[in-house]
């Protein structure tokens, strides 16, 4: 605070330096002004509301396009003494501006200093009304002759170096309809006038993006020793600095770049997408790019998702328009470089996900900084299932703590304030730091079936059962024993589940997201398809988008959308069904997670498709054993029963598990309504909506 008091105290000291040189150029001109105008001229409270004879006789006396107030023998060298003068000379320096333009900055800075200004310039402009500085001042101001005067004429131009970087703005007198350049009025942008008065700060019409002061050095990153050097040499080396970090963790980026700044003692200027929607784009990134420079900061845009063509055309245009110019920039994305106009110039640095071992490690000094140990199964199953960052694995420790301390507290336990978080609880906090971006594009599943409540086939229990272990143990077969180089695609878990509706698949997803304590996200593929080409395709790249962070299960059901269009290729629209079954599979296999497929067309799949699928589990028609089973544990245990036949009603009636559920309910709330247990007769009613509801035909000797 106290260098930045004495910075503006340094450049309000040239200021007023400066206001004196100006005051030396006006004095001379008032000087002309008497004689051209008249010692009484002054005097007339009227002056250019009116005109007479006298006024138009010299006028018209004049010679057309002479300055009138700079006089040719006595020409105050004002322009040098500013380009002396620290901020006038940067600003020079900057943005290629000339000597008359530093003296159009000070002629529009002086009425922002101080007001009598005004009253010399309406003066100086022969009219009353006239309070500011205009383009026909500043060239009578600082042009001797005629030819200079339309030569100057050009610095007010829009590609002229004051127009072009939005330093002076030409103000139209609102009194006259398409005036001619010369009467247009001069106004300094105000972040202009700020920097010359030593104040600093954002410019407000750039929120919400940030500038940041950086606090963070590149010896408090957790990267490598190789790292931090390769960047420390590029950042005093590079000339401009202009670098594309790609990663996943938005957060690793940002204080890298804060770092890199730290070390060109810089600032940050953080670009916030939003401003893709200011109704004057492209005047908004010149803006931008003119700030950097004010600020002596680094521009930082981290791109995401969400902009619409013509958005990311205009930033790209400016955006290489800024590496033209030489700005320190650097750019982010989570993917290959978007911004393909000007990243060739860029010097990418990839920052890869955090390893299992690393995740690991940072979870066990999280909790080691609770006075807290679990075991390492435990540990092992945080550090795979979720691909968290350093600071994800420690908001999550943080929020299960919170968690725990506020449940301990509703409980009135003693020792509250110190309770620490149970392995739920910590479970529980790694999936809310997973991204949610997945809500609004599925229906989210709280899983809450277990084991015991699925009727399977040994051989199936058994091979889903397997699924849970390829999971909890890939950590040891793709890190520990090497997996990982042999495979650069198909690490994560790619499922089909097949058979009739009703026979468990999607109850199964959920016993494996319940076991694995993951999140479960279920994706309608009839609402994914689309009759538009292409379009099926962008709605599938969306979901394992918004997945890559998700840590969590995705089930894909009615997969019968897609595989019930294959068939023998007989026409393009043949073709591009095949086409969506083969896209939606390789980004089965680009994910890394857990994918299941649900279908009962599993025959339509061929073998190119069924070899990239890790598991293929079929789920039967139950037989009368399974069935029985079912209808045994169909009803909870609080809910009153009477005595009746299971095996006779598993005998007489094929129905799926899904029915079994569905009539199961459906009595329960017929035995509620009589007041009764459930018997046999809310069974059979219940029973007898079911298959009409299947459209099944019900012949009454089924229920004698």
């Amino acid at each position: 605070m106290a260098k930045q008091k004495l910075v503006q105290v340094a450049q309000l000291k040239d200021m007023l330096r400066a206001l004196q040189q100006l005051d030396h150029l006006l004095t001379d001109a008032i000087s002309r002004a008497e004689i051209l105008y008249g010692s009484e001229a002054a005097a007339d409270p009227y002056r250019g509301l009116y005109i007479n004879r006298e006024e138009i006789d010299r006028l018209l006396a004049r010679k057309v396009g002479e300055p009138t107030l700079r006089s040719h023998q006595s020409e105050p060298d004002l322009a040098e003494q500013l380009s002396q003068l620290a901020p006038f000379n940067w600003l020079k320096h900057t943005f290629g501006l000339s000597e008359f333009d530093l003296s159009v900055v000070l002629i529009s800075l002086a009425p922002e200093i101080d007001l009598g200004y005004e009253r010399i310039y309406s003066y100086l402009q022969d009219d009353v009304t006239r309070k500011h500085p205009s383009v026909d001042l500043a060239l009578n101001l600082l042009c001797a002759t005629t030819e200079t005067k339309m030569q100057q004429r050009d610095r007010f131009a829009p590609a002229a170096p004051l127009m072009q970087h939005g330093l002076l703005h030409l103000i139209v007198d609102p009194n006259r309809a398409q005036p001619p350049l010369l009467s247009y009025f001069l106004k300094l942008d105000e972040q202009v006038i700020r920097f010359l008065m030593g104040q600093q700060g954002l410019d407000s019409r750039l929120a919400p993006c940030q500038l940041i002061q950086p606090t963070i050095s590149l010896e408090d990153l957790p990267l490598n020793a190789p790292i931090k050097q390769a960047l420390r040499s590029i950042a005093h080396t590079v000339q401009p600095l202009q670098l594309y970090f790609q990663g996943v963790d938005a957060l690793e980026k940002r204080q890298t770049a804060e770092a890199i700044c730290h070390e060109l003692d810089a600032s940050l200027l953080i670009v916030d997408q939003a401003i893709a929607a200011s109704p004057d784009l492209e005047q908004t990134l010149r803006r931008l790019g003119r700030e950097a420079r004010f600020q002596n900061a680094v521009l930082y845009l981290d791109q995401r998702e969400g902009l619409d063509n013509a958005q990311l055309s205009a930033i790209e245009q400016a955006f290489s328009m800024f590496s033209d110019e030489a700005l320190p920039m650097i750019l982010a994305g989570t993917q290959s470089q978007r911004l393909s106009g000007c990243t060739a110039r860029f010097i990418p640095v990839s920052f890869p996900k955090i390893s299992f071992a690393q995740r690991r490690t940072c979870w066990s000094a999280n909790l080691a900084a609770l006075g807290m140990e679990i075991v390492d199964q435990e540990l092992d199953g945080l550090a795979d299932r979720f691909r968290l960052t350093p600071q994800q694995i420690a908001d999550a420790v943080l929020m299960a703590q919170h968690h725990s301390r506020w449940q301990a507290a509703l409980q009135s336990q003693e020792g509250w304030d110190v309770q620490p978080p149970t392995i739920e609880e910590l479970f529980r906090a790694a999936r809310a730091q997973s991204s949610q971006k997945l809500e609004g594009l599925t229906r989210k599943i709280t899983p809450r079936y277990t084991w015991k409540d699925i009727v399977l086939p040994a051989d199936q229990l058994a091979r889903l059962k397997e699924i849970c272990s390829h999971i909890r143990y890939r950590h040891i077969v793709y890190g520990d024993w090497g997996f990982d180089r042999k495979l650069s695609l198909g690490k994560g878990l790619n499922t089909l589940f097949s058979g009739p509706p009703g026979t468990g698949k999607t109850m199964a997803a959920e016993i494996i997201a319940n076991e694995l304590r993951l999140d479960l996200y279920q994706i309608d593929l009839s609402q994914m398809v689309s009759k538009y080409i292409g379009e099926t395709e962008k709605n599938l790249n969306q979901i394992f988008t918004a997945a890559e962070s998700a840590n969590a299960i995705l089930l894909f059901d009615e997969a019968d959308s897609l595989f019930g269009k294959r068939s023998e290729i007989k026409d393009a629209h043949d073709r591009y069904a095949n086409i969506e079954v083969a896209y939606l599979l390789q980004k089965m296999e680009e994910y890394e997670g857990i994918t299941i497929l649900t279908t009962n067309l599993v025959q339509n799949l061929d073998e190119a498709f069924t070899r990239r699928l890790r598991f293929i589990i079929e789920f039967p028609f139950p037989d009368v054993e399974h069935r029985l089973n079912i209808w045994k544990g169909v009803f909870p245990s609080e809910t009153p029963i009477a005595p009746f036949d299971f095996e006779a009603i598993a005998q007489q009636f094929k129905l799926a598990g899904g029915n079994i559920a569905n009539i199961a309910l459906a009595a329960a709330f017929l035995a509620a309504e009589s007041g009764q247990s459930i018997n046999m007769a809310h069974l059979l009613q219940a029973t007898k909506r079911e298959l009409q509801k299947m459209g099944r035909l019900v012949s009454e000797e089924e229920f004698l």
